[in-house]
């Protein structure tokens, strides 16, 4: 009965301050806490995630929806056994609908979706957007499923805008960076298969 108690007052003030100019300026992670029975605190109080998903009425930015309709692929992540991210499914943008915490409503249900707020509807359309499911808690990817999973999409697939050779385009030098990166992190060499094991 005691820990009861304990966790309704805690909860009470979690949600009575997460929202808070002080919480927001000195928590991160409050920045990216959605409420969804808190929906009105969260939108005016929330620093970061409400402008990221273009959530705000009247303050939506065209330029995120242009910039991640305009990817050649997203490929979102979802950890089964992921302990961080509540519900799992957010990894997806799937989340409860406003006002419930239940059930987990799927992303083309979402309004964000539906409306098409950052462009999610516009790249899934086009096929442009992978839903994977891995085991493991949040970021524990293995080694196979990622060269499986991320290394595939880390090669440069994009001609460079007109007029530059791919590789003076400076999107080109990045993102080769950072497959070379991946690709030294995880133990390929330019001839190894993708998929050779690492131990």
């Amino acid at each position: 009965m005691l820990s009861a108690v304990i966790c309704i007052l805690l909860d009470s003030l979690i949600k009575s301050g997460i929202y808070s100019d002080y919480l927001q300026e000195h928590l991160a992670p409050s920045g990216y806490l959605k409420i969804p029975t808190d929906m009105s605190d969260y939108l005016k109080g929330c620093r970061f995630l409400p402008k990221l998903n273009n959530e705000i009425n009247g303050m939506r930015n065209s330029t995120y929806k242009e910039r991640l309709a305009s990817l050649q692929n997203l490929v979102l992540i979802m950890f089964e056994d992921d302990t961080v991210l509540i519900p799992k499914e957010t990894a997806w943008f799937s989340y409860f609908p406003d006002g419930a915490f239940e059930p987990v409503l799927p992303v083309q249900a979402a309004k964000l979706y539906k409306e098409d707020w950052i462009g999610l509807k516009t790249l899934d359309e086009a096929g442009k957007v992978k839903f994977v499911n891995v085991s493991g808690n949040h970021l524990q990817i293995s080694t196979s499923d990622m060269k499986k999973y991320m290394v595939p999409y880390l090669e440069y697939q994009t001609p460079a805008p007109t007029g530059q050779t791919p590789t003076e385009a400076s999107s080109y030098q990045w993102f080769s960076k950072v497959g070379h990166f991946f690709k030294d992190l995880i133990g390929l060499s330019e001839d190894q298969p993708l998929l050779h094991t690492v131990y």
